[in-house]
């Protein structure tokens, strides 16, 4: 979704284009971004005013997003709308006195902005003997976490928590995110079986990053975190697994099987399908209505779409960022 709706930002606007923070963690979607005429931030005051400025799939805090609206910019919030669930669990539980265990990671992105929407109200534990460091605490207790955790350390924490706190509030729904569980699942399925596991994704990604980590923890003796085909070694021998993190493209996974040339074949594991799909955000929606109507009203036609964002469903990420190369 996030990057589909920054596909669109380039289709609709002159560069430059500004986003807050990498639209997604992988070098190699942000890199084909700035050919495209992208400019990547950590400051939205560093985005001009009148400018275009799309906020990154991790989610911001409340006053990043109120500044990315402020000096008449235009701005999209391009948050994964699991992200925002959290946030929104979050500042309900704060305004009813939760004190807010949030499982997650010192200084990503994600946590960082969840973490922003109550800060007051939230402590931080990122390993399971952080737990202790809490001390005693009076009012009631709820449990977030990170949607790119790996399920078992995530799990670890949790139970630890609901151990030391028996009445913790937990979310109906888990807070982990199904594209990063269901690799890891995935994964623990063939990874038995391979003598090296190959993850495809940026280091800066904690979904790819904990996918890495799930293979160490079943055992594989040797895994191997890529960027690109560009980087497997040459020595690679037995069977080899092959895993991609959330925002990794398929083309480099093609990529890579093509390098490998194995001798052997490819066996495709089926593990689940994924059959969700996000809509583009609302503030993007709105917009591309707007200029709509606007071009309708001084060039009439009957021929015009009702919005060109109509087949956005049946786009995938990888079409429209390589069509954006081609224009």
């Amino acid at each position: 979704m996030a990057i589909k709706a920054l596909s669109w930002m380039v289709r609709i606007f002159e560069p430059p284009v500004y986003c807050y923070h990498e639209i997604v963690h992988n070098r190699l979607i942000v890199e084909e971004f700035e050919r495209q005429g992208v400019i990547f931030v950590n400051d939205v005051s560093e985005v001009p005013p009148y400018a275009p400025v799309m906020l990154s799939a991790h989610g911001s805090a409340p006053e990043v997003e109120q500044q990315a609206s402020a000096d008449h910019k235009v701005a999209v919030n391009a948050v994964c709308p699991l992200v925002t669930k959290v946030h929104h669990e979050l500042k309900i539980r704060a305004q009813q006195g939760y004190t807010i265990i949030y499982i997650g990671h010192q200084g990503h992105e994600e946590a960082i902005g969840t973490m922003a929407v109550a800060p007051e109200s939230v402590r931080l534990v990122e390993h399971e003997n952080d737990l202790d460091e809490l001390g005693d605490i009076t009012s009631p207790v709820a449990l977030l976490a990170q949607t790119t955790l790996p399920h078992d350390e995530w799990k670890g924490i949790a139970e630890g928590a609901k151990t030391m706190f028996p009445d913790i509030w937990t979310p109906g729904k888990s807070d982990l995110c199904y594209a990063t569980t269901n690799r890891q699942a995935a994964l623990k399925t063939i990874v038995d079986e391979c003598d090296t596991v190959i993850v495809i994704g940026s280091a800066n990604s904690s979904n790819t990053v904990s996918l890495a980590h799930v293979a160490e923890a079943a055992g594989c003796k040797r895994v191997l975190r890529i960027d690109s085909a560009s980087q497997l070694p040459d020595d690679l021998a037995g069977t080899v697994g092959i895993t991609a993190g959330a925002s990794a493209p398929e083309w480099l996974v093609e990529e890579v099987i093509a390098a490998l040339n194995p001798t052997d074949g490819v066996a495709k594991v089926k593990s689940t399908d994924e059959d969700e799909y996000f809509p583009p955000p609302r503030d993007l929606r709105e917009l591309i209505s707007a200029m709509t109507a606007a071009l309708q009203i001084t060039i009439p036609t009957k021929n015009m779409p009702d919005s060109p964002i109509a087949d956005d469903k049946n786009l995938s990420a990888v079409e429209m960022l390589l069509q954006g190369h081609n224009l």
